[in-house]
């Protein structure tokens, strides 16, 4: 690292510190040396090959990984010593005066308050192994399980809870798939005869139109689970990319598909039309694991109580699926070139997702893993979710897909991308949980 010095700020500039005033062998003189280093570094780095590239991007995502555990740290430093006392009323509107973003500032406010609650997180993200959202998502998560656990968690509960979620993480899972995560596990722990969880919470729903200066309309709603795996389901039927009329891909962003699905399940509905070519699929799926019948799950929405998988039990456009350990549902065959409604739903409930990419489910095509014309048969070990595009090439490509013993679809690469041609598990499936390990 360089040891050089940027040139010194004007004394009076508030967004600086002077490094003549620091300890240079303390805390403040490291991070006004690393400041001074990256100062030193010409913009953008020179001319790397893709290589460097990669590893400069690798270093770049840990440092600031461990930027954040140290930003997390000081905040909660100013937060116990009310530094914010003389200025603001609060630490995070500190922290947004000196230009954190809002989010950023909560966040790192949520993880320097957790640091001493748990145990291993924190040697985490100093090493830089955990980002702050992972960070956050996990803390998040803990603090779900224990309000919903009737009588809180113990420590050593929350050692374990800590443990599974740092797993997830660690496997390449998102904050979002961590927080799902969290909402399976406090359905394992009791639910109080008082009713369901919050966000089960039919009563306390909410949705809003409100007409705009503009002349348009903002839409603002706060659902329960069940109702919102309604309207996802319903969108989701509808928001398909389609050719342009001279052929070309679909110009419509996502958020433009999904209003235009939305006004056809509206004119559906006011006309009470059930001749759409594509009917809005309102028809809710509950997941329900043939070995731990109490986890139940939705399709797109995740985990949900036991108590309103029972509750859906009654529901005449609910379907029960039962899974077995891989997540596929039982066998449904058809003769038919084109998948029919029901064996594509059994496949988007085991594939989730482009195999290939990870495109949604809505976006997605259902191929042929033995091809039809080589008289591959459409049932649902024969089929799998590509997007257009890797619809496409996968035709086009020495790429080969195969069903595991699994019975999940696995991606084998050509040799001249991996000559030992490795298969490579589903979309879904590659940040496998880890829920019951982690590396010591």
């Amino acid at each position: 690292m360089p040891t050089t010095t940027a040139p010194a700020p004007s004394v009076d500039s508030p967004q600086v510190v002077d490094a003549q005033l620091l300890d240079p062998e303390g805390y403040l003189g490291v991070l006004t040396a690393i400041r001074a280093a990256l100062w030193d570094l010409p913009p953008g780095g020179t001319t790397p090959s893709g290589r460097q590239a990669h590893t400069a991007m690798t270093l770049l995502i840990e440092l600031r990984a461990i930027l954040d555990h140290h930003a997390a740290t000081i905040a909660a430093t100013l937060d116990r010593l009310g530094v914010a006392r003389h200025t603001t009323s609060k630490t995070s509107a500190l922290l947004i005066a000196m230009g954190v973003a809002p989010a950023v500032a909560h966040r790192w406010l949520r993880i320097g308050a957790a640091q001493t609650p748990t145990s291993r997180l924190p040697g985490y993200t100093a090493d830089g192994a955990i980002s702050g959202e992972h960070a956050d998502a996990i803390i998040g998560g803990i603090a779900h399980i224990g309000r919903r656990a009737p009588d809180g968690i113990c420590d050593e509960e929350r050692a374990d809870i800590e443990h599974t979620l740092i797993a997830q993480a660690m496997s390449g899972a998102t904050p979002a798939e961590i927080a799902t995560k969290a909402r399976e596990l406090g359905n394992t722990y009791a639910i109080t005869a008082a009713g369901v969880p919050p966000g089960e919470d039919r009563t306390i729903n909410e949705f809003t139109v409100t007409p705009t200066n503009g002349g348009r309309v903002a839409v603002r709603g706060d659902l329960d689970t069940v109702t919102g795996e309604k309207l996802t389901a319903a969108i989701e039927s509808l928001n398909t990319p389609r050719p342009e009329p001279d052929g070309s891909d679909d110009a419509r962003a996502q958020g433009a598909r999904n209003a235009d699905a939305l006004e056809l399940i509206l004119d559906a509905a006011a006309v009470a039309d059930t001749t759409l070519a594509t009917p809005p699929k309102t028809q809710v799926s509950v997941l329900l694991p043939a070995t731990a019948p109490d986890k139940a799950s939705l399709l797109w929405l995740g985990p949900i109580s036991p108590t309103t998988a029972s509750l859906l039990a009654c529901d005449s456009t609910v379907t029960d699926v039962v899974i077995d350990g891989e997540t596929v549902p039982l066998q449904m065959g058809t003769s038919k070139r084109l998948f029919p409604a029901h064996l594509r739903r059994a496949i988007i409930i085991r594939d989730h997702c482009c195999i290939k990419c990870g495109a949604p489910a809505g976006r997605t095509h259902v191929h042929h893993i033995a091809f039809w014309s080589h008289g591959g048969p459409t049932d649902l070990d024969n089929g799998c979710l590509l997007c257009p595009s890797c619809h496409a090439y996968i035709h086009a490509s020495d790429w080969d897909i195969i069903m595991g013993a699994d019975r999940h679809p696995w991606l084998v690469p050509p040799a001249t991308i991996d000559p030992r041609r490795t298969p490579l598990p589903a979309y879904n499936r590659r940040t496998m949980t880890l829920d019951d390990r982690i590396a010591a």
